[in-house]
């Protein structure tokens, strides 16, 4: 009878462990947009794909619109563990002290998409992801949003446009220092926050791509709108390191062929759904866009172009060269 109990009670345990063992993987990846902006729908493409390849051994749990953690609080629960995957904004990681990535932030340093993909997908996107793994952090990939607009609720046309404005910007040193050369006041803003912000006047604009822009609904709160496309705004999607190291190797390798797959997607949609938010933002009729002439764009890159010098200690002026050298060799090619 002893016996029996006993065998009983193994059965029992090794069936407990059985099932144990096959509880999935989850995966929380947290994001500060809304679900219907480029980036919140590759994630959930992400989400699709990597469910499907591990069937279900992986199950990803997204939780957009600043739901469990803000711009401020998103990379500290990465590296302590809370979530295991963000996308945040290549700004943040300046914070971190990988200041290399704030060159993305810098004004008119990428003429076309062609040039920004070049770097992304490329031996120089590869370097500075490799640079996030003495924080506790494994990049994984770059994702397009798209090029900025500036918003604002008096036509922002001529340098004197800026003056005395208080605009919001991400944490960048590079981002500040551009809105000072504007004559603009910068105002280091959550993203979560900057639609009350604009709508009780503690800031007066912004700078977006028009899908932020519009899935946010700040349209609703600024009357104007510069098509400038001086600056670019994209993500790095990152796990925790010591999560993705403990996964089983087949199924990393499944999870990277899923973001590779993402990845893809996310940058052949960025482009087509800034330029509907844009229609979306015009149909509204809250806010007039204003197209830049060609004097007036120069004016602006005349006063913002000397930035990519004041910032070489800063962000590296190899890197920044590397940049200027993948611009020359695709302008070569179109010539």
């Amino acid at each position: 009878m002893i016996r029996w109990l006993a065998t009983a009670l193994c059965c029992l345990l090794g069936g407990l462990g059985t099932a144990q063992a096959k509880e999935p993987i989850v995966i929380r990846f947290s994001h500060v947009v809304a679900p219907d902006t480029p980036k919140g729908k590759a994630a959930e493409k992400f989400k699709m794909l990597a469910e499907q390849r591990t069937d279900g051994r992986v199950v990803v749990q997204i939780y957009p619109n600043s739901l469990l953690y803000g711009d401020k609080e998103e990379l500290e629960a990465l590296q302590l563990g809370a979530v295991q995957m963000l996308a945040p904004s290549l700004a943040k990681f300046g914070t971190l002290g990988v200041r290399e990535f704030e060159v993305f932030d810098l004004p008119y340093i990428f003429p076309s998409r062609e040039v920004l993909h070049r770097i992304t997908n490329g031996p120089i996107g590869a370097a500075l992801l490799s640079k996030l793994e003495s924080r506790g952090i494994v990049g994984l990939a770059f994702w397009d949003n798209g090029f900025k607009l500036m918003s604002a609720n008096r036509p922002l046309r001529k340098l004197e446009d800026f003056q005395g404005l208080k605009m919001r910007i991400q944490s960048s040193v590079v981002l500040d220092a551009q809105m000072r050369a504007l004559g603009a006041l910068p105002q280091e803003l959550s993203f979560s926050t900057v639609y009350q912000a604009l709508q009780a006047g503690i800031v007066d604009g912004t700078e977006n791509p028009p899908s932020n822009m519009y899935t946010q609904r700040m349209h609703e709160v600024q009357r104007h709108a510069t098509l400038s496309n001086h600056g670019y705004l994209g993500y790095a999607v990152i796990v925790n390191k010591a999560f993705w190291n403990g996964l089983p190797s087949d199924i990393r390798y499944q999870l990277d062929k899923a973001m590779a797959e993402a990845t893809l997607y996310a940058n052949e949609i960025a482009e087509r759904e800034n330029q509907e938010a844009l229609e979306q933002i015009r149909a509204a009729g809250t806010t007039i866009i204003h197209e830049p002439t060609e004097e007036e764009r120069q004016a602006w890159r005349k006063v913002l172009l000397p930035i990519h010098r004041e910032m070489e200690n800063r962000v590296g002026k190899d890197l920044i060269d590397a940049i200027y050298r993948e611009a020359e060799a695709v302008q070569s090619q179109e010539s």
